[in-house]
């Protein structure tokens, strides 16, 4: 089995920013992370990290879902106040979510994924005056309208409520603009922080983990909800293809969603039932990244993708597409990676085959990579001094 090391990434992150004073350590903030539920998505993972490593002498930390069932509800800190407003929806939970905000009293709500977001700040005028909105966008918005079928009245909404935030939180630089450009979200109310990754936890796991590949391969390896933005179908296009040149390749796709039986369906055309294993929800698939050939990311558009970061910190050699995201931008200065065109099997597949050619390469990331700045005590940072403001 691979193991990985520290030395596998290059360790020099950019400079860790200094912590804000604003803060005294004897003068705790009340802070309330809000989501919509404890399920393994990508925001919900972001928002658990935080919640393990903020510094408990600067923060009084509470935790309000919506409904608060899932796989990381057992991840979720003890020392954390645990609010579950036991609703089905976002849209049957605002009395409560206003009822909750009026009994804790915090000095500054952070809320991640669109539709909450925009409840909390529609709800703002029945909310303590004094408290502070801090949203984090998840996606590139105009791609999602573009790309699925949504009614225009959210776009409208993002425009009207987004602006009132007192920060926005954004992924990526290409998402900061985004939010900019399209949705006319004020510069000075909007912050870049890159998603938090526990390089070591990911290693350590990774490391004690065993080998869930049979075969000879080449195995590859891609992981998320199994929805049209992910672009698993592309994917499995692509395979058929890839087969052609490696008829032993294996294909294993690690998550769950509303798409799965159809996916199953595409397989069985295209005779690749034997050939791509849908391995279910995992709530830590590193072992699958770290004994894989390759990491595919193939979605259609991103925010940017966590699963993508997990690989990138054992080292596994990536292919993604170029899309609409932060997808490009993370993996500048990253030698283990080959883009390919967003939304195109042909370049998927052809991209798949020159990485399997050219084998693992050794080399981490450069100094100047951003990848460096998802290093957890980098982006921890930023946000301490962000909610500690």
């Amino acid at each position: 089995m691979r193991g990985v090391t520290k030395s596998s990434i290059h360790q020099n992150a950019a400079a860790i920013p200094e912590r804000s004073l604003c803060a005294p350590c004897h003068d705790k903030r009340r802070v309330l992370i809000l989501l919509p539920s404890l399920g393994g998505g990508g925001s919900e993972r972001v928002m658990i990290t935080l919640l393990k490593h903020l510094d408990r002498r600067l923060f009084d930390l509470h935790l309000g879902v919506v409904n608060a069932t899932g796989p990381l509800r057992e991840q979720v800190p003890e020392d954390v106040t645990l609010h579950d407003l036991m609703t089905d929806r976002v849209r049957h939970s605002l009395l409560a979510m206003v009822r909750l905000v009026w009994t804790i009293r915090p000095q500054t709500i952070l809320s991640t994924l669109g539709h909450l977001n925009l409840a909390l700040l529609a709800l703002r005028p029945l909310l303590p005056p004094d408290v502070r909105l801090c949203v984090r966008e998840s996606t590139i918005l105009s791609a999602s309208f573009r790309t699925e079928k949504q009614s225009p009245i959210w776009a409208r909404l993002h425009r009207w409520l987004y602006p009132t935030a007192d920060t926005v939180i954004c992924q990526s630089d290409v998402m900061l603009n985004d939010l900019y450009e399209q949705f006319q979200v004020p510069r000075r109310k909007m912050v870049r922080i890159y998603n938090p990754v526990d390089w070591d936890r990911i290693r350590d796991i990774a490391n004690h983990g065993s080998n869930p590949f049979v075969g000879s391969g080449p195995h590859l390896v891609a992981s998320g909800r199994l929805e049209h933005a992910k672009g698993f179908d592309l994917l499995i296009e692509a395979m058929w293809e890839v087969r052609q040149h490696f008829p032993q390749a294996q294909l294993t796709i690690v998550g769950s969603g509303t798409l799965e039986k159809e996916l199953r369906d595409q397989c069985a055309r295209l005779g690749l039932a034997a050939t791509v294993k849908f391995a279910g929800f995992h709530s830590d698939p590193f072992s699958y990244y770290l004994n894989a050939d390759l990491f595919v990311l193939s979605s259609r558009y991103e925010g940017l993708p966590n699963v993508m970061l997990e690989a990138m910190a054992i080292g596994t050699p990536l292919v993604a597409t170029d899309c609409p995201g932060g997808v490009r931008e993370i993996v500048k200065g990253w030698p283990n990676c080959r883009l390919a065109r967003a939304g195109d099997s042909a370049s998927m597949a052809d991209a798949i085959v020159t990485s399997l050619r050219s084998g693992r390469q050794t080399a981490g990331a450069t100094p100047d990579s951003s990848f460096n700045q998802t290093a957890l005590p980098y982006a921890l940072r930023a946000y301490e001094n962000l909610l500690a403001s």
